[in-house]
Parts: structure tokens; sequence; C-alpha cells
């Protein structure tokens, strides 16, 4: 039996795959490659001394979906595969629900087809809107402020839908907040293509000389030093998160929401101040306005996690820094070759 992971050569696939591969799974990878580098599994192999079934395939292509369904022996899949930078999202809305709710929906019903009723989903925090206050647990009303967000919303809401219908199904929707950090090897991290999203990307490329400065947006929040405050996650946590999530399925009938994150806040400004510590570079930044919907204060409620999985974060900011700072001074140009 296999697992099936979609978007598998992604950033948090990509950890994911590694700590399954150590606890000896059998892995077939999915992944269209529109925001990744087959050099990736070249990478997870190097870390783990295994190799994966790579399909380079679109989940929104029924016709290769039924047929990756039909030539493995599927027993769980976890869906990471989807468009996923906020601002983008407003840009291009879509291409953003076309990749995330239609492929999904492939996804589902090609796993519905073939009796694989064992899903971990990967959500995010941007379920929670705008109007709750941190700590934010599952039981809070949930909204979205962008495309990316409703996406993540609709599919949450399928998966629902889907689970009641039919109580063979048992789905975790894991509800990400910030993932940072990299193998501590340094061979697989985040690599975004062109300017980054995410901070953390953002302020190594900017430490390493790729990004002239960054730009903090607000400095003037109800906060310990006046700029924006998340919970950072280490993407490793984050991926025996995914771990244990799948271990734990057969105990979850239904869908069932899961915050994964630190329970902790860390500011931009304590974020720049460490990174210039761990890698004795300077980080020139400026202060730009607040962007629209942006919230002064966002960090997790993780006690379900803990009871639900026996998970939580163990890694501490000092650590997600040093190994992100090793993948970017080894990877200064990403993935190449």
């Amino acid at each position: 039996m296999s697992l099936l992971i979609t978007g598998g050569t992604g950033y948090i696939g990509s950890h994911t795959v590694v700590e399954l591969l150590n606890i000896g799974k059998d892995i077939v990878i999915v992944d269209n490659l529109s925001n990744s580098s087959t050099l990736v599994l070249e990478r997870i192999s190097e870390i783990t001394g295994k190799s994966v079934t790579f399909i380079k395939a679109d989940i929104c292509d029924r016709d290769a979906m039924e047929q990756v369904f039909e030539q493995h022996d599927i027993e769980a899949v976890i869906h990471f595969a989807g468009l996923k930078a906020v601002g983008e999202s407003s840009e291009i809305p879509l291409s953003y629900y076309h990749n995330n709710v239609s492929g999904s929906l492939v996804l589902f019903e090609t796993m519905a087809k073939h009796e694989v009723k064992k899903l971990v989903f990967s959500s995010s925090a941007t379920v929670y809107g705008e109007g709750n206050i941190s700590p934010l647990d599952e039981t809070m009303a949930t909204s979205a402020t962008n495309p990316y967000g409703q996406t993540k919303l609709m599919v949450e809401h399928i998966l629902f839908d889907l689970a009641k219908s039919d109580p063979q199904w048992s789905i975790a929707c894991l509800r990400y907040f910030n993932p940072i950090g990299a193998h501590e090897s340094g061979r697989i991290g985040e690599n975004p293509n062109g300017i980054p999203n995410n901070l953390l990307p953002y302020v190594a490329q900017v430490a390493i000389g790729r990004l002239p400065q960054l730009q903090i947006f607000g400095d003037d929040y109800d906060t310990v030093d006046g700029t924006g405050v998340r919970d950072y996650i280490h993407v490793v946590d984050l991926a025996l998160g995914h771990v244990k999530a799948l271990e734990k399925l057969s105990d979850i009938s239904g869908c069932q929401p899961i915050n994964l994150g630190t329970g902790n806040g860390t500011s931009v400004l304590e974020i720049v101040n460490t990174f210039q510590k761990v890698s004795g570079r300077d980080i020139p930044y400026a202060i730009v306005p607040r962007r629209a919907g942006d919230l002064g204060t966002v960090y997790a409620d993780a006690s379900v996690a803990k009871a639900l999985l026996n998970w939580q974060a163990m890694r501490d900011m000092h650590t997600m820094i040093t190994d992100t700072w090793r993948w970017q001074s080894q990877n200064p140009n990403g993935f190449t070759e």
C-alpha cells in the first residue's frame, strides 16, 4: 500500500515526504512542478537514502488522476497541491478557484470512486478571517478576506459535507499558521519563484544580497514593538504534524479541523533581529504602510493537536532561523544544478 502526496515536491510537501520515508512508508508523489523542481526528488533521496514514485501530473486532469489510482494501491492521501500566494490570488482569482477548488474536487471524486477515504488536507489559518481574537481555536467562526483563503474554506466545506454524507471518510483539515525553516541538512527548503511572498524567504534573500531591503508593513500595531505578530512554525514540526494526523486518521470520524502552530507569536522586528544575529548580516528595512486586512496579532491555540494527535511544535525561533539561513546560504539561487 502507498500514500499519495499531491504537491509533494513543494515546500511543506517535500519535508513531509522525508518524514514519511523515514518511517518506512511507500510514497507516490503527484505534482505539476508549477512552483517546484524535480531536483527536490534527488535531494529527498540524498537525505533519506530512499526513492519515491514521481508522476508529473495536474490534479485538475481527471484522466491522469484516474490513472494514478488504477496503477497504484493507494491507502490514504495527503493533499498539498494548490496555488498559495495571498496577493496573487486577488489578481488571478479564477486560477485559484480552478486549481484549488476544481482540482480538489477531481481528487476527491477519484478517491471516492476507488474507495480511498482517508485524507489529510492542507488548509490554512487564513480561514479564520478578520473577526477573531487570538489565540485562534477550531471552534471560532470562519470567513476569508482573499480568494486564497476562500478556496481553502470552500474545500473545507466540501469535506465537511462529504464526511456527513458518508461516515466511512476520515479527514483531518490541518490549519497551518506560518511555516518557516528548512530541513537541518540544508538540502531542501522554501524556494519561491520570483520575489518571495513570505517574510522569512524575503529576509533571507536580503541577507544573501539577492534583494536590496525588506519592506515592513506597518509599525503602529498594538504589539511589543509595533510590527505585526504571527505564529511561526518550523516546517519539520509541521511535517511531523502530518505524520501524526495520518497515524491518527483511524481515530477520526468525519472531518476534523486541527490547528498546527506553536501557540506563541513573534514580531517582524524580533525575526529581523534574530536573523541578523544568526547570519552575521545586516538586514536593511523600510517601514511602509499597513496592508489592507492585515491584523496586528495572529497566533494559534494548538491544544486540539496536542490532545488528538499527541503533537506539539518543538523547535524554537532560533532553530527556525538557523535552518532557514543554512538553506539560503548553501542554496543562494534555490534548486539549481
